[in-house]
């Protein structure tokens, strides 16, 4: 009886770790002809307004922020820089580095991410999938990200995003972005 159990309590937990499960199994088409349409280069220009939290593997809040941005494109290629402000007085910045490509891909690179992101516009959402290494504050870990940006007929976006190590959920955000002075 008990290795039955633990069979089921096993394949329970694979389950849950396949990426076709979850948070992890939408994909761009899933959102193809939804609307409004999110193009990065609209939707983050200019100033913006983030505020936001973050959740640790137990799914308690861990980190809250709020951090203004500021979006600028020249054609195809932009720049995205966030200054962060978290509640416990500690302060980070990044700036990414945008490029478009064809049919909705996009590529993103930052300082802190390893590599290129990959990125997908459709429809009303944008995928961001990318590694990065945390500051050696935070214990310099190296995490797998996919962001989900969903943008609300307001203007608003809304950001959820799933950090995993080793392929297991470590961190989860949640945040909002919108034009500042809304």
């Amino acid at each position: 009886m008990k290795f039955l159990l633990v069979a089921i309590i096993l394949v329970l937990l694979l389950a849950l770790l396949r990426p076709g499960f979850g948070f992890r199994s939408q994909r761009p088409q899933h959102y193809a002809g939804t609307g409004p349409d999110f193009d990065i280069r609209t939707h983050l220009s200019g100033e913006m307004i983030s505020e936001g939290m973050i959740y640790g593997p137990m799914g308690r809040v861990v980190s809250r922020f709020v951090a203004t941005m500021n979006g600028a494109w020249d054609g195809n290629t932009g720049t995205l820089s966030e200054d962060f402000s978290y509640a416990s007085s500690g302060t980070q910045q990044r700036k990414w580095f945008l490029t478009m490509g064809e049919n909705g891909a996009f590529t993103a690179t930052a300082d802190d991410i390893i590599g290129t992101g990959k990125g997908q516009h459709s429809g009303a959402t944008v995928r961001l999938t990318y590694r990065i290494r945390l500051p050696e504050s935070a214990g310099g870990h190296v995490l797998d990200v996919t962001d989900w940006m969903y943008l609300m007929e307001n203007g608003t976006i809304m950001n959820r995003s799933e950090m995993r190590k080793f392929g297991l959920k470590v961190a989860e955000l949640v945040a909002t972005i919108r034009p500042k002075g809304t």
